[in-house]
């Protein structure tokens, strides 16, 4: 369910050689928490992104590239889901777990 969003964030994070993965997998979860907020919040859709950006995140600018993708899969879930599924720490967990797969992923994709 959040395999897509988790993909998605991940190759919209810039790589860094010296970023770890706990702090990426961090913002990378409060990305998602917002947008999931923002949805719970019944901003529209169209909203989310500016909404997010005008309450000043705590996180690096560049987090908020994956913005967009993390909407689209937000809003396609059923309110209910969103309601019981905590999704920002759900994605920091797959992240952390699959960091290497990702990061191969990511070295495939600037390499073609």
């Amino acid at each position: 369910m959040i395999r897509l969003a988790l993909v998605a964030a991940l190759l919209a994070a810039p790589a860094y050689a010296a970023e770890k993965k706990e702090e990426s997998c961090k913002y990378q979860g409060q990305v998602i928490a917002a947008v999931q907020q923002a949805r719970l919040d019944k901003i529209k859709q169209a909203d989310v992104a500016q909404t997010i950006l005008d309450s000043e995140p705590d996180w690096p600018e560049q987090y908020s590239k994956a913005i967009p993708q993390l909407t689209a899969h937000i809003y396609s879930l059923r309110k209910r889901d969103l309601r019981n599924t905590d999704f920002g720490a759900l994605l920091e967990q797959q992240c952390l777990e699959n960091w290497e797969q990702i990061q191969s992923m990511k070295k495939q994709l600037q390499s073609s």
